[in-house]
């Protein structure tokens, strides 16, 4: 419903007398403007993405249906609408698979009358959470977002959430006019079908709409707009036509050429302290009639109604009802530092991240990394998208919350990213997991990465032991998924999928974690070693005595060879004793380089250093105080090393390290530019990542445990590395893939050191490394490790 009130008087006299033409005349009605039927300029500008440096994401929680995302469950129909904010305003919007975007952004511009102001250029913001326990902590990802104009002329205040019952997303605006006259348009920029070129739109005053293909949306506001036009990105847009302070042209269509388009709605002039609320519903569906059909019961339903079913208030069935299933989120909660804000977010942002028509289907991030000079012309997932490392990260953390379902969900997912005989297009071996893939299981990415063959293993095996799945389950994943893997950790073979026709002999990992170099990788052969030892266990349980045997002595050969096959003994750095990165070959000594990566030079092995081997005491393949654990500490402590090859910086006191040293996968020192922006060139640099205070965390708390240190110890562990990871939230309590670390030219954005970049945010994997850090200081015990492991081989 329109409302425009006024402000209260002592703040109407404060923003009058910060009007800079207070004096000048009463400014004229805005001419009206011409009407064309169709918009030129077809296509329009090349499309982007956005920042991917969200302050919100959010989607309807939705039950499962005998493990499965169905309509008729307690939740009702299953809502598949996922949102995200950044810079104050709405980002990529998703509808049907979680990585199909169909909106770019939606903004306000507003003409005021010292110039044209846009939201996200022009204004600062806050993010806050509308549902809130009474400690402040978020109970749905719903929320309230503040955009204030840079010169203090006007603030907008939006209510974000979707409706839990349709495939419908909610903005309810208010704008507020703080100096002189204000005039504020709704830009919709569509990206339907996942890319910016294609669509098509229509602009009426009572709805906004646009399409590609069968896909439709449709942009209902309360009352209708004053004025409506659709346009082409840099030519015949609303922001565009809006330079001058007035819309001079509008266009119903733009006609049978599809491609970059804009959609605007002009709201009614507001003077000095009046404000204007307005609420504005997107449906969207398979037809124009499917799409508006949403946003018509999403209005008939009762917004308020609506957010309290999104939330799950009283007797509603919603995201409340969720954070109460999490049986150990309070526990671990009185861990954090900060009243358990965090952790509460971190449980949202992990279940918030997966698709809800795959079940158990956990991407990495609801982002485009540095998405706003990513080119947006063919469809891309970005980071939503399936790698089974990040995958297994999440599980766990929602297993450590004490989440019954999603881990058992994710599980049994599991097998549809695993290559098959029958996996099109395979001719080689099978057992091993795809590197990346769309939640529907579509081929990405075909690397062989080790680390990821292992971890669905290790999945299994500690849902069996926490009682999640049974045996008989257990049995049956074992022939169908399990062994297949553990043989192909044993056995290796040749790829044969798309590009990949390398042979791979295990340990050796075609790509180590980061997915750049071949070799010995102490992380990868960590979680190789744990997932043969748990498979063996498995195995026996399942009437399989001889793999069992067979998996051990693999498992026991890598572990034996860990020291001689990736720790130096003629080091460049200290007294030359330490784990590397990686190491080509099977001699840590002879120095050879790393291939080049991300526009950085091929540097030796022996200089590039890495928290890798920490894995090696996390799942209990070495004790926290074996010699060359304890050697390797100091070299990769360094923060006197040159900025190249050091990883650890300490932000604002806090613990922070880079992926390795020589990094390329991040900003350019010697623009600021975004990574990839005019190539792959030596002044990109991989910044400080926040999952590594945790990693670190978890070591010091391995070394705690095993020394029996007093709870003194263990709170100091918490006011160092739980703070630390606090600190690194922004005001939305989501964590990010990268942090600034300070070196090199400052960016467009103006990052402060610790302040997430542009690089991906919320990352899951972060989000989950906190929740398990939490955990592991709750049971003063590491969550992730394993107990065949450490016993059998951490001596």
């Amino acid at each position: 419903m329109r409302m425009i009130t006024r402000l209260a008087s002592g703040v109407a006299l404060a923003a009058l007398a910060g009007c800079a033409t207070l004096d000048a005349a009463p400014v004229a009605d805005t001419p009206a403007p011409v009407v064309s039927s169709v918009a030129p300029g077809a296509p329009g500008d090349k499309p982007t993405w956005v920042n991917a440096a969200k302050t919100g994401v959010g989607a309807s929680y939705e039950a499962y249906v005998d493990g499965q995302y169905r309509d008729g469950g307690r939740t009702g129909d299953v809502s598949r609408v996922w949102f995200s904010i950044a810079d104050g305003v709405l980002t990529e919007t998703m509808y049907g698979l979680i990585h199909e975007a169909q909106i770019k952004q939606l903004r306000f511009a507003v003409v005021t009358e010292t110039g044209l102001s846009v939201e996200g250029t022009d204004t600062t913001s806050r993010t806050e959470y509308l549902h809130t326990d009474e400690q402040g902590r978020p109970l749905s990802p719903a929320y309230r977002v503040i955009t204030t104009d840079k010169q203090g002329r006007y603030e907008i205040e939006k209510r974000i959430f979707t409706d839990p019952d349709n495939q419908s997303l909610v903005v309810r605006a208010t704008i507020r006019a703080l100096k002189c006259d204000v005039t504020p348009y709704v830009l919709l920029e569509p990206h339907m079908a996942n890319t910016g070129v294609g669509d098509s739109g229509e602009a009426q005053r009572g709805a906004l709409y646009a399409l590609e293909g069968d896909v439709h949306l449709t942009l209902r506001p309360t009352l209708p707009f004053d004025t409506a036009s659709v346009g082409f990105v840099g030519a015949s847009d609303g922001l565009t036509d809006l330079a001058d302070g007035r819309l001079d042209q509008v266009h119903d269509t733009n006609g049978n050429q599809p491609g970059n388009i804009m959609l605007t709605g002009g709201l009614p002039r507001l003077g000095p302290n009046q404000s204007l609320s307005r609420d504005f519903v997107i449906g969207f569906g398979s037809t124009r009639t499917a799409a508006s059909s949403a946003a018509n019961r999403t209005v008939a339903t009762g917004l308020d109604e609506v957010l309290a079913r999104f939330n799950g208030e009283g007797d509603r069935i919603g995201w409340e009802d969720y954070v109460a299933s999490l049986t150990d989120l309070p526990r671990i909660a009185e861990q954090s530092t900060d009243g358990g804000k965090l952790a509460y977010a971190s449980a949202l942002m992990l279940k918030v991240q997966e698709d809800r028509t795959h079940a158990g289907a956990l991407i990495a991030s609801l982002s485009n990394p540095w998405g706003d000079t990513v080119d947006a012309t063919e469809s891309s997932t970005g980071y939503k998208a399936v790698w089974p490392r990040d995958f297994y990260q999440v599980a766990m953390a929602l297993m450590a919350l004490g989440d019954a379902e999603t881990p058992v969900a994710a599980f049994r997912y599991l097998p549809q990213v695993q290559v098959r005989a029958d996996t099109p297009g395979n001719t080689g071996a099978t057992g091993w997991f795809l590197q990346k893939t769309h939640v529907d299981g579509r081929i990405e990415w075909v690397g062989v990465q080790l680390d990821q063959t292992a971890m669905p293993i290790m999945l299994g095996w500690k849902l069996w032991k926490a009682g999640r799945i049974g045996d008989a389950e257990l049995a049956a994943m074992y022939v169908r998924m399990i062994k297949p893997a553990a043989d192909f950790l044993v056995d290796g073979g040749k790829a044969g999928l798309l590009w990949n026709d390398r042979q791979i002999t295990p340990p050796w990992t075609q790509q180590e974690r980061w997915e750049e170099q071949e070799g010995y990788s102490p992380s990868t052969t960590a979680a190789v070693i744990t997932g043969l030892t748990v498979a063996a266990d498995i195995a026996r349980a399942s009437g399989d005595p001889a793999s069992a045997a067979r998996y051990l002595a693999a498992a026991d050969d890598y572990a034996s060879k860990v020291e001689a096959r990736m720790f130096t003994t003629a080091g460049e750095y200290g007294d030359g004793r330490y784990f590397l990165r990686l190491s080509r070959n099977e001699n840590p000594n002879d120095k050879l380089p790393l291939g080049e990566n991300n526009g950085q030079p091929a540097m030796p092995e022996d200089r590039i250093i890495d928290g890798g081997f920490l894995e090696l005491v996390r799942y209990g393949v070495r004790a926290a105080d074996a010699p060359s654990i304890t050697a390797s500490l100091p070299e990769y402590d360094d923060q006197q090393r040159e900025a190249r090859f050091r990883v650890r910086y300490d932000l604002n006191g806090v613990p922070g390290f880079r992926r390795y040293g020589n990094d390329g996968y991040g900003e350019n020192t010697d623009t600021g530019g975004n990574y990839g922006v005019g190539g792959m060139t030596p002044g990109q640099r991989g910044r400080v990542w926040p999952i590594f205070t945790g990693e670190r965390g978890h070591y010091e708390i391995a070394r705690a445990s095993a020394d029996r240190a007093p709870a003194a110890t263990f709170d100091a562990i918490r006011r160092t590395y739980v703070a630390g990871m606090e600190s690194f939230a922004n005001d939305g309590l989501l964590l990010p893939e990268q942090v600034w670390d300070g070196v090199g030219d400052a960016t467009p954005h103006g990052y402060q050191p610790g302040q997430g970049t542009n690089s991906a945010t919320p990352l899951a994997w972060t989000h989950a490394e906190y929740i398990k850090l939490l955990r592991s200081l709750a049971d003063r015990a590491v969550w992730d490790r394993y107990a065949p492991v450490e016993d059998r081989y951490a001596r």
